[in-house]
């Protein structure tokens, strides 16, 4: 559907600097007469674009026709230039800083519809740009409306002129914006030349934000009131009026306002993303626990977000301090920063000497720039803490507050990491007390044995234990038990059932009365986890066979293995010691013939877990069945091996496997 035309200019616009200047006016003038001001903002942006392209690049006259109908403006913009458009200028996206590059890419966010034409002698690009259909009809303006054609000497005209919709604010780079707001001051003053500088005092030192003709020699200079360290300033250059200096004044308020705004969310967001690194960066050195990890780690964080490189200096054993972890940008330069780097030790280790420096930046030692801080944590200063400068500017002072903060962060992650490894170091000590340092070595009987303790628990001791000595009237004792719970508590009964039963065998108690024997000490025992459950036997030679007597306490019975692959679960089941004030034991005997072999186990093995499924008693056969008649050490590798592969999970409760098999004589 077409629309008649209720206002139109066509103007041919000399290759020069106030070409553009000269079509803003002309687009204002058939907006004002067709009443679509709401246009005004967007259409004048899009026309400056297109008329400083066709000036600039193309360096021909340009024809420009304005159209204006009931619901909207067409606007064509026409060079001599012969050639096409690029590809890469309608999808490449500028520098941030460039002055120009801009004009399809705002044209194709803008506009409701555009198109190109271009032959032999030129070509032409033209824009549409239509009222919301929501909105009510505009009234066409009564005829002989005051719209101002040349340059503008009221400040009441110039503060419409630079008051954008907010529409446009809010979709409109900063950079863009504020090139906007000079180009409608070009259009109230017509200067020859106008520029922003602005420089907003992080480093990188002053820039020119919009510019127009030439401002070598500059006729009026405002600088911008701007929040320190930010500065800047606008000039004008030209046959000054009287009137320059007040409206500069007021585009150099608007321009000001607009970069400060655009400061503060820019800071907001630097901010909240500050935020989200740190809380990032602590879940991940919360969660590493091995210190030599966590040291790889801290610098690997900082590089390249807050520096160059960086480094993590550690004290040792002496107190001295020695190069632990780096990491740079550039790959090729890691050896040269660790020679450097190591070298400055000594020069960090005498700054870590000097009072008063914990929480505080260290000084860098000569000739390294950036930013040193102590790794102290729970009073103690462990290591430093070193970050590079990034590239071409010094650390802000946001900056080097987040590396504070991690610095925080990374000495508790460290020292949180080597007391693990001082708790993991003690848990496995005391581990290795409660497991016999040996198995007994004697003819026609060999021993074997496995343990795996639950990952889980990594700092804690677990309850599965075995046990296996030859007593005086040269038969041999074995056991296998699983304590209730993890830790101290379940060492310390753990100790108490290994040892109670070793003297109750060796002094040639019955085992069912060194089982209720045992059953009483565990009663008397304070606290309210204090059972166990027990798998023990007492093996006595008969020529080339074993005779064992099978004492199951609460505990899974073991497999009887025999050298032809056959297999039985053997023992009856009686009461876990430590539970009721009597015990049932049921001894059962036993036979073990040459090549078979005894498979003892706790509930480690058959509740081992891949998901929802179990190992279970079933998988323990297929297991050891195809090393029947092996040596002991063969079948409890085979089972270990089998329950390890059956989930890529980590254990969840600790494993123990003692294997018993009669060699003959």
């Amino acid at each position: 559907m077409t629309y008649p035309e209720r206002a139109t200019r066509r103007l041919r616009l000399p290759a020069d600097d106030r070409s553009p200047a000269t079509a803003r006016a002309a687009v204002r003038t058939v907006l004002a007469e067709a009443g679509l001001g709401e246009l005004l903002d967007e259409t004048l942006l899009l026309t400056t674009e297109l008329a400083t392209n066709g000036v600039v690049h193309a360096g021909t006259d340009i024809n420009l026709t304005v159209a204006a109908d009931s619901i909207g403006v067409r606007v064509t913009v026409t060079d001599y230039r012969s050639g096409g458009i690029e590809p890469a200028d309608m999808n490449a996206m500028p520098e941030v800083t460039a002055e120009g590059g801009r004009g399809l890419l705002l044209v194709d966010r803008f506009a409701s519809s555009w198109g190109t034409t271009h032959d032999a002698t030129g070509k032409s690009i033209w824009f549409r740009i239509d009222r919301d259909p929501a909105a009510p009809p505009p009234e066409r303006p009564a005829r002989g409306i005051d719209v101002p054609d040349g340059p503008v000497t009221d400040l009441g005209q110039l503060a419409a002129l630079l008051t954008v919709s907010p529409a446009l604010q809010s979709r409109l780079p900063v950079e863009q914006l504020v090139a906007e707001l000079l180009a409608r001051l070009h259009d109230a003053t017509a200067a020859a030349g106008g520029a922003l500088e602005y420089d907003p005092g992080d480093g990188s030192g002053a820039s020119i934000l919009a510019k127009f003709g030439d401002t070598a020699a500059p006729a009026v200079t405002v600088e911008m009131p701007l929040t320190a360290p930010a500065c800047g300033k606008l000039q004008l250059a030209g046959d000054a009026g009287p009137s320059w200096r007040p409206l500069a004044q007021l585009t150099a308020e608007r321009v000001a306002l607009a970069l400060q705004i655009d400061r503060m969310r820019t800071d907001e967001q630097r901010r909240s993303g500050w935020l989200t690194y740190l809380a990032e960066a602590g879940e991940l050195l919360a969660h590493s626990l091995e210190e030599h990890l966590t040291v790889a780690l801290i610098p690997q964080l900082i590089v390249p977000q807050l520096g160059r490189w960086a480094a993590v200096h550690l004290r040792g054993d002496g107190g001295t301090l020695r190069l632990a972890a780096l990491s740079h940008a550039e790959e090729r330069e890691l050896e040269l920063w660790r020679s450097h780097l190591g070298t400055a030790s000594a020069a960090l280790e005498a700054s870590l000497a000097t009072d008063g420096w914990t929480g505080m930046e260290l000084p860098m030692p000569r000739g390294i720039d950036g930013v040193a801080l102590p790794l102290s944590a729970r009073g103690t200063t462990i290591g430093v803490l070193s970050v590079g400068r990034p590239a071409q500017r010094r650390h802000s002072t946001e900056e080097r507050a987040v590396v504070a903060d991690l610095a925080k962060r990374s000495a508790l992650a460290l020292d949180n990491a080597r007391i693990h490894a001082e708790r993991a170091a003690v848990a496995h000590e005391l581990q290795s007390a409660l497991m016999p340092g040996t198995l007994p070595e004697v003819s026609g009987v060999s021993f074997a044995a496995e343990y795996l303790p639950a990952e889980a628990f990594g700092t804690e001791v677990g309850g599965d234990f075995y046990d296996a000595t030859e007593l005086p009237d040269e038969r041999l004792w074995v056991a296998i038990g699983d304590v209730c719970g993890k830790g101290a508590q379940a060492a310390a009964v753990t100790g108490v059932v290994r040892d109670v039963l070793r003297v109750m065998a060796r002094d040639g108690r019955p085992m069912p009365r060194a089982l209720e024997l045992l059953n009483s000490t565990l009663l008397d025992q304070p606290g309210d986890y204090r059972y166990a459950t027990i798998a023990s036997a007492l093996l006595d030679r008969d020529g080339d066979a074993i005779a064992a007597t099978l004492c199951l306490s609460g505990h899974d019975r073991p497999l009887l293995l025999r050298a032809d692959g056959e297999v039985e679960w053997v023992g009856r089941e009686g009461t876990a010691v430590g539970l009721f004030p009597h015990v049932k034991v049921n001894p059962r005997q036993v036979r073990l013939e040459v090549g078979d072999a005894l498979v003892f186990f706790t509930d480690g093995v058959t509740e081992r877990r891949d998901v929802s499924v179990m190992f279970g008693h079933d998988r323990v056969v297929k297991a050891v069945r195809d090393v029947a008649g092996k040596s002991a050490r063969s079948i409890a590798t085979a089972l270990l091996e089998a329950v390890q592969t059956f989930s890529p999970d980590s254990p969840r409760d600790d494993i123990a496997i003692l294997v018993v098999r009669c060699d003959g004589m």
